[in-house]
């Protein structure tokens, strides 16, 4: 495909992961790991599926200032200077207020696909298909869009995107938004799955860089007025600073609840390309190849008697024995070990909050 050249991608690595504990730790989480065992960690496998459409120099990586390094190590050829680096995290509007205050100065005609570093998608090809019909309609328009993917099952993980068909659509996969709905209980995820006009959100947004900066001006004029009171010093040794003071006065909100469920105008292209957001060790069961007795099994070895549906991950191949186990996660590093039922999943976060307070770094 050829590239646009005034296409950029923004690539939020700022996340934990702490789902994925005891892998993936504060000082480096699952997107710098290759928790797929396919030689590839998270965010390599992100850049690479933007690549036919946005090269590295049209690369912006926004994340915590502690994994600069990991980033410039991990992406080769990547600009410093278009690793975006922020003092704590604020959550997504102000990540991508940076971000598109950043571009805008560079490339004011600037269309923005804005992609988290730790979602897995299995067909990159049918993936650029779609992410090109967003691409040319938010470059030819001042729509905000975010893809939404076909539902397989009433899913209370993800959030859901209710449409309605766009008059005039260039593409039949263009779609209006009608309203935002987060990780409803199964009863109202089992309703929207057969209504027929709901998909999941997948949390990547395309817009040109004008709009969004124009939705941040009336929307949340506070964080506009606090960038427009630096904007001099982004790109400049003054940076840091600046944008030290921007965060410590920014509100903690996500762009989703601070822009996109409250903008006019905002479509949603549908698609199906093998996604997962990888949220947890059970999404990354349903993902891998299973063998005759449902083990999923990375980066490790495993002899099992007598066991079924076992999520294994270590590190470095190593053996792992598992006798009468059932439908449990198994997760082994060099300091820890996990074992819980994979029905139990989520408890995960809770014991990683309970592990600071009682441990801190760097068992998280």
């Amino acid at each position: 495909m050829a590239q646009h050249e005034h296409t950029y991608a923004v690539i939020m690595a700022g996340g934990v992961g702490s789902r994925f504990w005891p892998m993936s730790r504060s000082a480096r989480p699952k997107q710098f790991l290759d928790i797929l065992d396919r030689g590839r960690t998270l965010i390599q496998m992100t850049a690479d599926r933007l690549s036919p459409m946005v090269p590295l120099d049209r690369l912006y990586v926004v994340t915590n200032a502690r994994y600069k390094a990991d980033i410039l190590a991990q992406l080769p050829g990547i600009p410093e200077d278009q690793v975006l680096c922020e003092p704590f995290m604020r959550n997504t509007a102000p990540c991508l207020a940076y971000a598109a205050r950043r571009i805008v100065a560079r490339d004011p005609e600037a269309t923005m696909v804005v992609a988290p570093a730790d979602h897995l998608i299995e067909d990159e090809a049918g993936f650029i298909d779609v992410l090109s019909v967003a691409v040319h309609r938010a470059a030819e328009s001042s729509q905000l869009l975010t893809l939404g993917i076909t539902p397989t099952r009433p899913d209370t993980g993800y959030g859901y995107i209710q449409f309605e068909d766009l008059p005039g659509a260039e593409d039949s996969r263009l779609r209006q938004v009608r309203t935002f709905t987060e990780k409803p209980d199964l009863s109202l995820a089992k309703k929207f799955l057969s209504s027929g006009d709901f998909c999941w959100n997948a949390g990547i947004f395309v817009w040109s860089v004008q709009s969004v900066l124009d939705r941040f001006e009336d929307q949340m004029p506070d964080l506009h007025n606090l960038f427009e009171e630096h904007k001099e010093d982004l790109g400049t040794a003054r940076e840091e600073a600046a944008v030290l003071a921007i965060y410590g006065a920014a509100e903690n909100i996500s762009i989703d609840y601070g822009i996109m469920e409250k903008a006019p105008n905002v479509g949603v292209v549908l698609g199906e390309y093998g996604w997962s957001d990888l949220g947890t060790w059970g999404s990354l069961y349903d993902k891998l190849d299973r063998d005759a007795e449902g083990h999923a099994v990375s980066g490790a070895s495993l002899i099992s008697e007598g066991s079924s549906g076992l999520m294994v991950a270590a590190q470095g191949k190593k053996l792992i024995v598992a006798k009468g186990l059932e439908d449990f996660i198994v997760v082994d590093t060099p300091d820890a070990l996990l074992i819980c039922p994979r029905s139990e999943e989520q408890w995960v976060k809770q014991l990683v909050s309970r592990l600071k307070a009682e441990k801190g770094e760097p068992l998280v």
